[in-house]
């Protein structure tokens, strides 16, 4: 029987500024991988992606 892995992540956004000129937001993004109770830091929704399908793929 095959076995079923299963990785889960919390995301969060908090607002960390906002560019008086453009109105642009900048957050910051917590990645919490939860079978390794390990949190990580992203200032992109790309590169929180990005961590959160090598985690998968490396599994």
């Amino acid at each position: 029987m095959e076995s079923l892995q299963i990785a889960s992540f919390v995301v969060r956004f908090q607002l960390a500024a906002v560019e008086k000129e453009t109105g642009r937001k900048q957050w910051r993004i917590k990645v919490t991988h939860v079978q390794e109770d390990r949190e990580t830091l992203f200032e992109t929704i790309e590169e929180a992606t990005a961590y959160m399908k090598s985690m998968v793929e490396d599994s």
